[in-house]
């Protein structure tokens, strides 16, 4: 059985469904993660309370807005944890876990951030792939599925990746002054980010930093990933990259080396590890500094190349940071051009 409604907002999750504000949805809900529904919010919030919509734009969630986002899971530090449902009907009750849109049963939330937004279910957005005919079909986040186990083909680009001790730890802000630093010296600059929890703001911001392409793993269908799929993002959205010829790509790895995204199973991933040539840790403290640094080299064999990140926010963590971990320290908000340089003269020892 189908039945309309007007929507209010639109998450960026559904960002390549060409949704309208007016809807068909079923009472047939199935539990995958992805699948879009419609949900009516039951509740006002003060603090974390908006919403980041197709175009980007942030919007205000108010009490009675019917919004649209996909079902599936989240394990944030800083945030809600939560888990997808097994079973759904119109009428349950479901929370809204992250700005982008994800939509499940809430299981925990840091007090930082409050009580999450609760919704009633109202159905399954439904789309209509089959022209001239009225047979409607779950509509699903993600341009494109992901490959089971695709290959890596950087074709010889470098590739500058950013991991971090924990989210919130800076990687976007040195992932943004690196490709800004990078295009002023006249290189084409390709950005993608492939852990973490369907929200587009990060690489909107690449984007606007400078980036000629952007990708991220949402892009395939994926609302958040997991050590089971971490990998396979990765190479996709690398050689997928790879393959529109820029002069280098900036990877982001979302959340922390210990987090449940996947970023431990990308490292330890001999192809991609190959494939990486410069690698920035952005710590919040001169610990997660050191932690993050002797993660890298004896877990994963990688050097880094460089700190960044809070931890350098002042002469103190530059000077423990080195004390401790032979690194030099960089700050992307004091000093972007510096670490911009400093990157390009890394990329420019590597051989082609």
């Amino acid at each position: 059985m189908m039945k309309s409604v007007v929507v209010d907002k639109i998450a960026s999750v559904a960002q390549h469904n060409e949704l309208t504000s007016e809807l068909r949805l079923s009472e047939d809900i199935p539990c995958e993660e992805g699948v879009l529904v419609a949900a009516r919010v039951l509740n006002n919030k003060s603090r974390y309370n908006q919403l980041e919509l197709t175009s980007g734009r942030m919007a205000t969630v108010n009490e009675g807005d019917v919004i649209v986002g996909a079902l599936g899971h989240r394990k944030a530090l800083r945030g809600y944890s939560g888990h997808l449902p097994t079973s759904l009907e119109p009428g349950d009750r479901i929370q809204i876990l992250n700005i982008g849109g994800v939509l499940g049963i809430c299981d925990s939330a840091n007090p930082d951030v409050g009580a999450p937004f609760d919704c009633e279910v109202l159905g399954t957005v439904l789309s209509f792939p089959y022209l001239g005919e009225r047979i409607g079909v779950p509509a699903r986040a993600g341009l494109s599925p992901l490959e089971e186990n695709p290959a890596i083909d950087t074709g010889g680009i470098p590739v500058v990746a950013l991991a971090g001790t924990c989210m919130d730890s800076g990687k976007t802000a040195a992932a943004c002054a690196i490709v800004s630093r990078l295009r002023h010296l006249g290189l084409n600059v390709a950005a993608c980010k492939a852990t973490g929890v369907s929200l587009r703001r990060d690489i909107l911001a690449m984007e606007d930093a400078g980036a000629s392409e952007s990708m991220i793993f949402s892009d395939f269908g994926i609302v958040t990933t997991t050590e089971k799929n971490g990998r396979q993002l990765t190479r996709a959205l690398l050689t997928g990259l790879a393959s529109r010829k820029p002069d280098v790509i900036v990877l982001e790895l979302g959340d922390g080396l210990l987090g449940a995204y996947g970023v431990g199973a990308i490292l330890a991933d001999d192809e991609i590890r190959k494939a990486l040539s410069v690698v920035v840790l952005c710590a919040n403290d001169p610990v997660s500094a050191w932690g993050g640094t002797e993660l890298l080299r004896k877990e994963f064999h990688i050097e880094p190349a460089l700190v960044s990140g809070p931890a350098t926010d002042n002469d103190v963590g530059v000077q423990q940071i080195a004390e401790r971990t032979g690194l030099v320290g960089i700050n992307a908000l004091v000093s972007p051009v510096a670490l911009g340089d400093k990157i390009a003269a890394l990329l420019a020892k590597e051989p082609a």
